[in-house]
């Protein structure tokens, strides 16, 4: 079970960085609004390395 949980949020990292830092570094918008998606994913993978954390605990 804990490598499905591993194997699960690794993929789910992987989406976010390709979605979520591709738009930070390539987007024409205004820096605030790299600015706004970049605080986004941050708190993106905060939370997921929270979640991840606690899952891994349980299933310990």
């Amino acid at each position: 079970m804990k490598w499905i949980i591993i194997t699960l949020f690794s993929i789910l990292v992987v989406l976010i960085m390709f979605f979520g830092l591709g738009p930070v570094l390539l987007a024409d918008g205004s820096e605030q609004e790299r600015i706004i998606t970049l605080a986004i994913v941050l708190l993106l993978f905060v939370a997921i390395s929270i979640s991840i954390k606690i899952l891994l605990k349980k299933f310990k």
